[in-house]
């Protein structure tokens, strides 16, 4: 009995690992898991996974009609193990971008921040165009999904640049990845400077218009930075509208950012209103006597009407979480496009060829009656040998040697396709199948010009009210302290030392700001840099000098 023990312990101790290990692996095992199957996407698709098993779905389910989303949720978790919530979230998400899917029903709206209504209630499929670039299941490559019930894409065959098209934001363990989205006809264009040989420039174009400033993008890279604008114009003599918001933002935070800067003091406006439908418009109702334009550039400073934004490229590529511009992206999404047109060319040539030498066995098996010879026979083989017999004075006619299963598929042959054969209409469809195997074999021989010409169908197809809605514009800085709105007073005791905001039934300085400072000239020569505050004890200065807004007030205590 002993024995066994001891043995027992001697094993367990052998497996024993210390917590430190365990939290080292596992960890890593974690983070892996985040950045691979989660929060950054695939540089080859531009999806990630949840978004690659959602459109899987899709078109497995397409049949050309409406599906309801809570069917399409249902489906999806086949292929992803997460939950109903994040594939519905990720659904909403691809179909605000409005390039993929066709959507029915209340998807939500970007610009106010409203929710998409419940999963039951909307419907979607798949756009014309994705079916056209997204998918081609001849040359996917396949892998098990997670329960091994089933099989789904590793990367789908997507012919497009949808990554820098679409935009993405997700934050990983350890990284995160930024990418702004960009124009779909500037895309094409600059896919097609590329494959001429041409190193193009592109920028970010958003959905929600306003204005941006790319002088600090430097391609998107680490450090890079985008200044964005709403667009405001002046209705009335006291009347602003905001048109179009910066990107990320809708209108009710936008608003807010608004009323906190009134409430602070920095701007002053009588009302704000949402009257956003169709298109936004925040309406503004200034009071008597302010300035429009000085209010305009309040609202920059000082709201979120204006905004920095910190692109991030981070992509999946071998497997391992990659840093590139997006000049660089889309360089490797144009090769990779160029390069599925290629698989599909060569498909599309295999197909042909085998259409070709089977129609051409066809004719021959019909027009000749080699059908005659096995029409007294029983054997199975003896059939076989039959036709291959016969055949073999017709092989220079062909392109390449008659297979068994060849000779299998004519005897399937049934006897009312015979009966009907139409020999000229048979030689005409060969030569129809001949013309199209040579226009392939000549688009593999000119692959570049191919794809240069796929690219502009594309524009052709789908290019339409796809301009750019971001206006490219330089902004001046503006200086807070010539926009701010004065709404402090200042006051001074000169018996009692004070100086502050607060003094009422004192002596009256100057109307200030939040933002202002006083600067303190002693007799000595020494200064005091002070923060605009309720109330400040002097002690005892003979003289003083006040600076309000970098103007001096010839104001001296003694």
């Amino acid at each position: 009995m002993s024995e066994f023990l001891t043995n027992d312990l001697d094993n367990t101790s052998q497996e024993v690992i210390h917590v430190s290990g365990m939290y080292k692996n596992w960890f890593l095992d974690y983070a892996s898991y985040v950045i691979l199957e989660r929060a950054v996407p695939h540089i080859n698709d531009g999806f990630k996974p949840v978004q690659r098993r959602i459109l899987h779905s899709l078109k497995e389910l397409d049949d050309g009609r409406y599906h309801k989303v809570a069917n399409i949720i249902g489906h999806t978790m086949k292929y992803h193990p997460h939950g109903d919530a994040s594939i519905g979230d990720a659904m909403v998400q691809i179909g605000q971008k409005d390039l993929l899917l066709d959507m029915q029903g209340n998807w939500g709206n970007t610009a106010t921040g409203d929710r998409a209504a419940a999963p039951r209630y909307i419907e979607v499929r798949l756009t014309p165009f994705a079916l056209d670039v997204v998918f081609n299941n001849k040359i996917t490559n396949w892998n098990s999904s997670y329960d091994g019930r089933g099989k789904e894409p590793i990367t789908l065959p997507v012919k497009f640049p949808i990554l820098l098209a679409h935009g993405v934001e997700g934050i990983a363990v350890g990284l995160s990845t930024k990418i702004l989205p960009h124009n779909f006809i500037e895309l094409i264009d600059a896919s097609i400077k590329i494959l001429k040989g041409v190193s193009p420039k592109i920028l970010p174009d958003f959905p929600s218009g306003g204005m941006a400033d790319f002088s600090n993008y430097s391609d998107g890279k680490r450090g890079s930075r985008v200044r964005v604008r709403a667009k405001i114009k002046q209705v009335e003599r006291n009347l602003l509208h905001i048109t179009e918001l910066p990107f990320s933002l809708n209108t009710n935070s936008l608003i807010n950012s608004i009323i906190k800067a009134n409430e602070k003091g920095k701007i002053k406006i009588k009302k704000i209103e949402d009257n956003t439908a169709e298109n936004v418009e925040i309406s503004i109702l200034l009071p008597t006597g302010i300035s429009p334009d000085k209010t305009i550039d309040a609202l920059y400073r000082f709201t979120d009407c204006e905004l920095s934004i910190s692109p991030l490229c981070c992509v999946i590529h071998d497997n391992s979480p990659i840093f590139n511009g997006v000049s660089e992206l889309l360089k490797i999404s144009t090769d990779h496009t160029q390069d599925l047109l290629y698989q599909e060319l060569i498909v599309t040539l295999s197909e042909l060829e085998n259409k070709w030498h089977f129609s051409s066995l066809e004719r021959i098996f019909i027009e000749n009656r080699i059908y005659h010879s096995i029409e007294e026979l029983n054997n199975w083989e003896e059939i076989i040998n039959t036709i291959s017999k016969e055949l073999i004075p017709f092989c220079k006619e062909l392109k390449k040697d008659i297979s068994r299963e060849d000779i299998e598929r004519l005897t399937e042959i049934k006897i009312k396709r015979i009966t009907r054969f139409d020999l000229e209409k048979a030689i005409d469809d060969l030569n129809k199948l001949e013309h199209k195997i040579q226009e392939t074999k000549h688009n593999i021989s000119n692959l570049t010009d191919y794809a240069i010409n796929y690219f502009k169908d594309l524009k052709k197809k789908y290019g339409k009210d796809k301009t750019r809605k971001t206006e490219i514009k330089i902004f001046e800085s503006i200086d807070a302290t010539k926009v701010v709105v004065a709404n402090k007073k200042l006051y001074v005791n000169r018996e009692e030392g004070f100086i502050g905001t607060s003094l009422k039934k004192d002596e009256y300085v100057s109307e200030c700001s939040d933002i202002d400072n006083i600067i303190i000239i002693r007799n000595s020569g020494l200064c005091k840099l002070l923060r605009l505050i309720i109330k400040y004890l002097l002690e005892k200065i003979l003289s003083m000098l006040l600076f309000l807004k970098e103007k001096m007030l010839e104001q001296f205590i003694t």
